[in-house]
């Protein structure tokens, strides 16, 4: 998996027994968030306060620390913050130290979802279906998430592609992508979130999950050009590859500027799913 699907999919909700515990996938594994598996077990009403005493003895006798790290997480505000977050077998640890009766089921259900990303890395099926229900519940449109989810092998196939041809940083794979939405738009990507009234703080603000459906049909024509552009002439190392990028999205452009003439109506809109995000805070806040 890139690292812009695993962008894509990092942020996820996860229940036990009703509650919520967050989670995000980072260096090829779950991290739990720490502090609500402590308000699931412990049913306490203030479950950073206890996470906090359950640190102090920690630092003190020096088992679990420092078995936790810090990583950006969802809040009820819609914002990310610092979080301490655990992989599954140091959860297991932090269970230890908390004496609750939910401990052992607890320790099954994370067994499970922990578990669960090695499936779906066997199957990917399995995690476009997660994907689609993910897209559900934040109340997406059925015939927009049909266009998401094949938009996101679309793109696999293409850094796949570019791997495979020398292109190895994260830098060079966001600027291959800038030079395909500059060609297939017109824009960069920087000024695409600024008409879509993205935060430029939010990196997690993920940029195609605000994109109209023509806007990710055309985002979809300039990889597909791009990578079967980059095959037939059997592109390799980053400038080759640039150029063949270049190629895809003008394809894209072509055929978006085609439309436009017809319709009248430029393809690119400040159209945006951030009202989806504020109902979703506004249902936590009401809980």
């Amino acid at each position: 998996m890139d690292k812009e699907q695993a962008r894509e999919q990092v942020n996820a909700l996860v229940a036990f027994e009703g509650k919520r515990i967050r989670r995000i996938w980072h260096d090829a594994q779950w991290y739990f968030s720490v502090v609500d598996v402590v308000e699931a077990l412990t049913d306490s009403p203030t479950p950073r306060q206890y996470w906090g005493k359950v640190k102090e003895r920690a630092f003190i006798d020096l088992e679990l620390s420092p078995i936790w790290v810090q990583l950006k997480l969802p809040s009820a505000d819609g914002k990310y913050y610092e979080t301490d977050c655990a992989n599954t077998e140091s959860m297991f640890r932090i269970i230890q130290s908390i004496p609750s009766p939910k401990a052992e089921p607890f320790k099954q259900w994370l067994a499970r979802v922990g578990y669960e990303r090695i499936k779906e890395i066997e199957n990917p099926e399995l995690a476009q279906e997660r994907a689609k229900k993910y897209y559900e519940l934040k109340g997406y449109p059925k015939d927009w998430i049909e266009k998401r989810l094949r938009g996101i092998a679309i793109r696999q196939e293409l850094t796949d592609e570019w791997k495979g041809r020398g292109v190895g940083e994260k830098r060079e794979y966001a600027i291959l992508t800038n030079e395909i939405s500059e060609a297939t738009f017109g824009v960069s990507i920087k000024a695409h979130r600024e008409i879509k009234r993205l935060d430029p703080k939010n990196e997690n603000e993920n940029l195609r999950d605000h994109m109209t459906d023509l806007e990710l049909i055309f985002t979809m024509l300039g990889e597909k050009s791009t990578a079967e552009i980059t095959k037939s002439r059997d592109s390799q190392g980053f400038t080759q590859c640039r150029d063949s990028s270049r190629e895809g999205g003008k394809i894209a452009r072509g055929a978006r500027a085609a439309l436009e003439r017809k319709t009248g109506k430029r393809v690119v809109s400040t159209e945006n799913y951030l009202d989806l995000a504020e109902k979703k805070q506004k249902k936590l806040v009401g809980k």
